[in-house]
């Protein structure tokens, strides 16, 4: 569950920008003759409703129905006391409140054409009961997953969503600057995450999750830290932050400065030749995440990836290495934006810090 504030801002998230995600999105169906689009939401998988409609959930779960010639509808299984805060912090023409979402929906659809060819992107991650609840309602609905086609049209980021991505890149980095030097030396990690969470969700984070690699000498692997925790000599810490629905990674490794930095600089040259994967080489392992549909960080290449899926020109990434400089591992991480076809990438930020 969210703890962070939700809230609508038109200066932030322009009517016309849904408008042009939702075009595009219509102009794809009518060139695969699909008559609807259903898309579904939850607290883990909340960003392909969020893109077309800036809705992001606290909780439960939710369908947007999309047809071609009516606004979106939202079916939620949510009561109706939260209805106004619905239709306060995202653009839904209607909101139906039911605990039956997919006959619903199926209901809604069937009634605008009963042999509906509908678009199911991440068909396989809808529950079971929703699908078996939408075949009952719509018996002759012919659902196909559309999973490929609507990864294609949310790949590159618009400049709404590259703000944010950047607006969640500032508060990560003011969050992990946080911790005061006495913090630090005393060897309390509770209390440099603590200090680093407090910093962001007073900057207005949606959400942030801490990880950490308590001692980078013995394991730098990421893990939540639950229980009391002593820092090694070097140890990292990286925060994932949300922001109106976009989310960003970005790490902050506490060492000496001058191997951060040039841990750094191996990570902006491997980011610079994405979308292949050479420069990630040298790295001991690797970790690319982006959005494709519904999962907001979505493993997509990776020294462990087996079936890595090559990110499209102009995505929103979020990067991460374990860089060996000498004897020392640091773990560096940051937010960067792949260039359009020719362009190289770059980091939005050198999680660089004072």
């Amino acid at each position: 569950m969210r703890r962070g504030l939700i809230s609508q801002s038109k200066a932030e998230l322009p009517d016309a920008a849904l408008d042009a995600r939702i075009a595009l999105v219509r102009a794809a169906m009518r060139e695969a003759r699909h008559d609807a689009l259903l898309l579904y939401s939850n607290n883990t998988r909340p960003a392909a409703v969020s893109w077309l409609t800036g809705f992001v959930p606290y909780w439960s779960e939710a369908l947007l129905v999309l047809l071609h010639d009516r606004p979106p509808v939202l079916v939620v299984a949510l009561t109706y006391r939260v209805k106004r805060w619905i239709e306060a912090t995202s653009r839904i023409a209607e909101v139906i409140h039911t605990p039956r979402l997919g006959a619903e929906a199926g209901r809604l659809i069937a009634a605008v054409k009963a042999d509906a060819a509908l678009a199911v992107p991440d068909l396989a991650q809808m529950p079971a009961g929703i699908v078996e609840d939408l075949r009952a309602a719509g018996p002759r609905l012919v659902m196909t997953d559309a999973t490929s086609a609507f990864a294609s049209l949310r790949a590159k980021a618009d400049p709404t969503e590259i703000a944010f991505g950047a607006k969640a890149t500032w508060i990560a980095h003011r969050a992990l600057a946080a911790p005061s030097p006495d913090y630090i030396a005393g060897g309390n990690l509770n209390a440099i995450i603590a200090a680093i969470e407090g910093e962001a969700r007073r900057l207005g984070a949606e959400e942030i999750y801490i990880a950490a690699a308590p001692d980078l000498a013995r394991d730098a692997r990421l893990r939540r830290i639950e229980g009391e925790a002593t820092p090694g000599k070097s140890f990292a810490v990286r925060a994932s932050v949300a922001y109106k629905g976009t989310w960003i990674r970005l790490a902050r490794a506490f060492a000496d400065r001058e191997l951060i930095q040039e841990a750094t600089q191996c990570l902006s040259t491997a980011v610079a030749g994405l979308p292949g994967d050479r420069g990630f080489a040298p790295f001991a392992s690797w970790l690319i995440e982006g959005c494709r549909v519904a999962q907001p960080l979505e493993p997509l290449m990776g020294s462990r990836i087996e079936s890595p899926t090559a990110p499209r020109p102009g995505a929103l990434l979020s990067v991460q290495a374990q860089v060996q400089v000498g004897s020392q591992a640091i773990l560096v991480g940051a937010p960067a934006l792949l260039g359009s076809a020719g362009e190289a990438a770059s980091l939005l930020i050198h999680p660089v810090f004072p």
